[in-house]
């Protein structure tokens, strides 16, 4: 066996061939690495939270206290449900309206699940058409629902006895 790696480190032929497998072996690899770059083609987000939702959040966080719990970016379809008794047609047309939808922040009890209420935060961009039109569904979804919805436009800083007082009206 010494003698036949011996004579193929030292034959030209064997070297070519150690080359052309290790090319082979190469291009494999790239095209199983591209493969899977085409298959998944996503990346992280910097992060969860704008700057803006992150310093609202901190502020909501506070304003609510320890009976409440936050979440951020929750998906309406999680917070309402299509009525049951609709024909099927109707119901998955009234689904596909709240499935992709997000609400900026959903206030829980903090020892169970019950929803209190939700927030949105109002950027420029709620005042393009679409936008309203988006923001009106909303609105009425949640008050058919009987889910508050307390809306809150962007701004530098928030004051968190403003955020309480009229959330809590307190």
């Amino acid at each position: 066996m010494s003698d036949a790696i011996e004579y193929m480190s030292l034959s030209p032929l064997g070297i070519l061939a150690l080359l052309i497998i290790l090319v082979a072996i190469i291009v494999i690899i790239a095209l199983m690495r591209r493969r899977a770059r085409d298959t998944y083609p996503y990346e992280s987000v910097d992060g969860l939270f704008s700057p803006a939702e992150l310093a609202f959040l901190e502020v909501l966080d506070e304003a609510v206290g320890r009976r409440y719990r936050v979440f951020g970016k929750v998906r309406l379809a999680d917070v309402l449900r299509v009525r049951s008794g609709l024909e099927r047609s109707a119901w998955r047309a009234a689904f596909n309206k709240i499935q992709s939808k997000h609400l900026d922040f959903v206030v829980c009890d903090a020892d169970g699940p019950a929803i209190r209420f939700a927030v949105e935060l109002d950027d420029r961009s709620h005042a393009r058409a679409d936008r309203r039109t988006r923001d009106i569904f909303v609105d009425r979804a949640l008050a058919a629902a009987r889910v508050p919805l307390f809306r809150f436009p962007v701004r530098r800083a928030y004051s968190v006895e403003d955020i309480r007082d009229r959330i809590f009206g307190t």
